[in-house]
């Protein structure tokens, strides 16, 4: 039999093979009984820039019993650590290693994010709004000159033009007025574009008009604006014009409220006139019949509204700090430091893009202006152009200083060129948005409004023009649904038959067209809006529901309503 493998067949010369002879199975292996617990396993330490390790000992040291060293290995595994250690170890491990890798992770994101925008300066829009004649445009003209934006040559240019013209002290406007027209009466038409740098951070300047008459250009401006410049005329007789009842002044703070504006910052102009020459009496005179005012349109004194003296005209407290000596009582900022220094406002950087168009024109193409209010977008994309689901491409991207640049962030004001669609279907209210998430597009949605100015009731069926964002269309109030109580503010459960100045309503709106629009609780700057009729603001509101089904879904709370003959 082979002693290799037991079971294998036995040859022997002369006899043919056979199965090896049964041979009786192996013993069961008898294992010692167990008396004590196993010795624990080594742990594994490696000393990572701390201190010298220990000698090791030497042979003739005793080692302890693998037994006796069970409970103190225990012991010091469950002792909390009295101080932090660099000695890494499996214990440590899970602690240590979601540490490290937050660490990492906050490394990474402050590169990636330093790599992808590089060292890029905040960007705030300011929108410059008040009264015929308070010094918007002179005020924003200054700021492009003393901050380098126009250099000294072009500014003597428009002295002599202006000068030759009979309208020697509207040079300084000339920098932001540029068209004819403008420039003969000395009035806006049309909201002015500019941008200038300081050393913290970068501004476009949108110049609103102030007459009465433009007052839906101004309501596009100040949908494209963070910060609001209320520029107030301190002379005597021009402050109390603009402020009083049918004066632009108070209409201004209500639509830059509406229009989504959180921050603004009262001007107060001409302090250098003869008839003000810097006095106290006359700024802290305009402070306190403005704030109670700018308290109701919704802005809180304290964090909201900020009040500084200027002179426009001769650049006194704009850039530096206004002299002592002309004016001994003021210690604040001047206009530029307060701008550099006051709180960002915060942008939607992760939401999804949405763009909405306040210009359009062909120039090699189809080129759209506009601010970006959320999102991203980078040269190269692919976005939807709502509401007529237009799919299209972003050819290239151009910032306030022309210069074409590979993406535009939430916040910055651009010139877009698209490829795919032609600028004749583009209208003004257009919104460019994410194709994944697209802006909603309705005919019908319901609204709070607040009445606020009209001469009769309104019932259903009345007619006005909703400005939203850059987007003006004519609306009809289809159905009042409820009104709210001013002693309880609870919403009625049965609809009003009309509505008046002073109250508030809920309403179904219907528009002629589909518009752009969303939720307020979603995108506030995409979903409060203005009624106007007849030059005059009407109502303001916010979209609280949007109906993108058939109109007999929406109206519950009509369903039950009967009309009675009279009797």
């Amino acid at each position: 039999m082979s002693k290799l493998n037991a079971g294998a067949y036995a040859f022997v010369p002369g006899k043919s093979f056979g199965a090896p002879p049964a041979q009786p199975p192996p013993p069961p292996l008898e294992r010692p009984q167990q008396t004590e617990a196993p010795p624990p396993p080594p742990t594994i330490k490696l000393n990572i820039g701390g201190s010298k390790p220990t000698p090791a000992a030497t042979p003739s040291q005793a080692s302890p019993k693998p037994a006796a060293a069970a409970p103190a290995v225990i012991a010091s595994s469950n002792a909390p650590p009295s101080a932090p250690s660099k000695v890494f170890s499996t214990e440590k491990a899970k602690t240590d290693t979601s540490a490290i890798a937050r660490e990492v992770q906050a490394v990474a994101d402050a590169s990636v994010l330093q790599d992808l925008y590089g060292d890029i300066k905040d960007h705030l829009n300011i929108v410059f709004v008040g009264h015929v004649d308070a010094g918007k445009s002179t005020m924003g003209g200054n700021l492009l000159f003393i901050t380098g934006t126009v250099d000294k040559r072009t500014m003597e240019k428009f002295e002599k033009e202006a000068k030759d013209a009979g309208r020697e002290s509207w040079y300084l406007s000339w920098a932001l007025d540029s068209t004819p027209q403008e420039r003969l009466k000395g009035k806006t038409v049309e909201v002015g574009r500019a941008y200038f740098e300081t050393d913290a951070r970068r501004y476009t300047i949108l110049d609103a008009p102030g007459h009465k008459t433009f007052v839906p250009s101004m309501i596009s401006g100040a949908a494209q604006a963070d910060v609001a410049i209320l520029v107030i005329s301190a002379r005597k007789g021009e402050f109390e014009t603009g402020f009083e009842k049918g004066g632009q002044t108070r209409e201004h703070v209500m639509l830059i409220k509406t229009a989504g504006v959180s921050k603004v910052v009262i001007a107060i102009n001409k302090m250098d006139d003869p008839t003000v020459n810097w006095d106290q009496a006359r700024y802290e005179e305009i402070k306190g019949r403005l704030t109670p005012f700018i308290k109701g349109a919704g802005f809180n004194p304290k964090t909201d509204a900020t009040f500084l003296p200027v002179s426009a005209f001769t650049g006194a407290n704009l850039k530096d700090r206004v002299l002592k000596s002309i004016c001994p009582w003021y210690n604040g900022p001047s206009f530029l430091e307060f701008m550099d220094t006051m709180p960002m406002v915060t942008r939607k950087l992760s939401a999804p893009l949405m763009m909405p168009v306040s210009e359009k024109y062909k120039d090699m193409g189809t080129i759209i202006v506009g601010k970006v209010e959320s999102g991203l977008l980078k040269r190269g994309d692919t976005l939807t152009l709502m509401p007529n689901r237009d799919t299209v491409e972003v050819a290239a991207i151009y910032n306030e200083i022309e210069e074409e640049v590979a993406q535009a962030l939430c916040g910055d004001n651009v010139r877009i060129r698209l490829r795919g669609v032609d600028d004749e279907d583009i209208s003004p209210g257009f919104v460019l948005t994410s194709p994944i998430k697209p802006i909603h597009a309705v005919r019908h949605f319901e609204a709070q409004l607040a009445i606020l100015e009209h001469k009769s009731i309104i019932c259903a069926g009345y007619s006005a023009v909703m400005h939203i964002h850059t987007l003006a269309e004519e609306v009809t109030l289809s159905a009042l649904l409820h009104y709210f109580d001013k002693a309880t503010g609870r919403k009625s459960k049965k609809p009003p038959q009309f509505a008046k100045k002073g109250q508030k309503i809920v309403a179904l709106i219907e528009t002629t067209a589909p518009v752009c629009v969303e939720r307020f609780s979603d995108y506030p700057q995409l979903g409060r809006f203005t009624l106007r009729d007849e030059g005059r603001t009407i109502a303001i509101g916010k979209i609280t529901k949007l109906i993108e089904g058939p109109l007999e879904e929406v109206t519950d709370s009509l369903g039950n309503l009967s009309v009675q003959a009279p009797a």
